[in-house]
């Protein structure tokens, strides 16, 4: 239709098909031919969704010629992790045995939300064996390997989800955030990520890893993005227990008032002990960038952290005890070894740790009366290389999986809304900033995030992408 080159980001392909420029179907004929002629060295793919992406693109193509209203999303190529249910084909969740389940009849709640918005669906993607992973490496379908460099990990364990977008595959991706899931693979990938308020989104349709502590959210490559697709996937559903009955509350207009009244601090204390100085670094860039002079040290963030990972512990292992029982020799031996592990905690602990989780509430909540927004590492490190099994924190080598999440999972732990920022120089492997909010103010964390992002914090060339 156009001999211009097609637009890549989600807004400008949207106002692209929208207004006539190109058309739907060219779009998606786009993103399909990249990923098959990419995903075999990239893994981020499962399944692609061919037909159906077509048809979706076609259904666009025609309501617009015929004067119809195209979604906000029209034409924008995306995928989901593959916890997501998708009609017409198994929900993997990463593993062996949830492949052999019949194809879902429906879609999960939010890709019905996408297709309404009128986004066309290019297929599900890689991720960690049900979601109890932080390297994007799965044992059943091959790593998610990161576009930045492939002898790299993704992060996980929605690896395949960076992976896709951070290969140019689709601009923008579906993911999961239980400990980290998200802020981890935006960081090592080099992209934008949210992680929503526990509630705020509903998990209707996908499979569980740890009801308690369960977040759904969006990749992209820019802030504006992240923004646009997050404002579609908003709204109650009573389907999920756990989903808040709130009014939507949209993020793009806010993004235009940048950072005015907005009251930033730095986490200090547990939040820099154990990080690179790569780490330390870009903390220290962000922060200038955004004026945020104001030390933060949360009290009790070490606890926070042993409680979320004994919940997930308990709670994943009690999900997959019967599977653990009738078909433990189909499970990742580490994932199998880990829900092991879980099954024999003594439910005294579990129950603490709820409890303890109240407290840390109570204790965020002091801390967000003195500031807005606290910025944070998303990782202790950038992507380690793929197959690595330890590394080296604060001085100790300690094992790699159980502690990629040390500074995420305090906080999704109490379910705060979260921006994951990229910082990097041109040359260099990405690090990766936490925007964390109090409850509900995801206006806060991308506003901050859009801020970073127009001071530059991510200096790569990105034309490739």
């Amino acid at each position: 239709m156009s001999a211009q080159p097609l637009p890549s980001g989600a807004r400008e392909i949207a106002r692209a098909v929208q207004h006539g420029d190109v058309s739907a179907e060219e779009i998606a004929r786009a993103a399909l031919d990249t990923i098959a002629a990419r995903d075999a060295d990239i893994g981020a793919f499962t399944d692609i969704t061919v037909e159906r992406a077509l048809g979706e693109a076609r259904a666009i193509d025609t309501a617009r010629a015929k004067g119809g209203t195209l979604g906000a999303l029209a034409g924008v190529p995306y995928a989901v992790k593959n916890l997501y249910d998708v009609a017409g084909i198994s929900t993997r969740a990463g593993s062996k045995i949830n492949a052999a389940d019949p194809p879902k009849t429906a879609d999960a709640l939010l890709v019905s939300r996408m297709a309404t918005a009128g986004a066309v669906l290019t297929g599900a993607l890689n991720m960690g064996e049900y979601a109890y992973d932080f390297t994007g490496e799965n044992a059943h379908y091959g790593p998610s390997r990161n576009p930045l460099d492939t002898a790299r990990m993704t992060g996980g364990s929605s690896g395949g989800s960076a992976a896709a977008v951070a290969a140019g595959f689709v601009p923008v991706s579906l993911g999961s955030d239980t400990n980290g899931s998200i802020r981890v693979p935006a960081a090592f990938c080099g992209l934008y990520g949210l992680k929503p308020t526990y509630g705020r989104l509903p998990r209707t349709g996908t499979f569980p890893f740890c009801d308690s502590l369960d977040h759904l959210g969006p990749f992209a490559r820019s802030v504006d993005d992240i923004a646009f697709v997050y404002d579609a996937l908003q709204g109650y559903d009573p389907s999920d227990p756990v989903c808040a009955a709130r009014a939507v509350e949209p993020v793009t207009a806010a993004i235009a008032k940048g950072l005015d009244g907005l009251r930033i601090g730095v986490a200090t204390g547990y939040f820099r002990v154990d990080a690179d100085t790569g780490a330390l670094d870009v903390l220290a860039r962000a922060a200038d960038a955004v004026g945020a002079a104001q030390d933060v040290d949360i009290p009790g963030v070490a606890e926070a952290r042993a409680a979320a990972f004994l919940i997930t512990n308990a709670e994943g292992s009690t999900l997959h005890l019967d599977r653990l029982r009738r078909q433990a020799v189909d499970f990742d031996p580490e994932t199998r070894d880990r829900f092991l592990a879980g099954a024999m905690l003594p439910a005294g602990w579990a129950i603490a740790a709820q409890r303890f989780r109240r407290m840390f509430e109570d204790t965020m909540r002091g801390v967000f009366a003195q500031v807005d927004v606290i910025l944070a590492p998303a990782a202790p490190t950038h992507a380690p290389l793929l197959g690595q099994k330890t590394i080296v924190l604060g001085g100790r080598e300690v094992p790699l999986r159980a502690n990629m999440g040390i500074y995420t999972q305090p906080i999704s732990f109490v379910g705060l809304p979260v921006a994951a920022v990229p910082v990097c120089e041109p040359g260099a492997l990405p690090y990766g900033i936490q925007v964390i909010a109090a409850p509900w103010r995801e206006d806060h964390c991308l506003r901050v995030a859009a801020a970073l992002e127009a001071a530059g914090v991510d200096r790569r060339n990105r034309a490739s992408a």
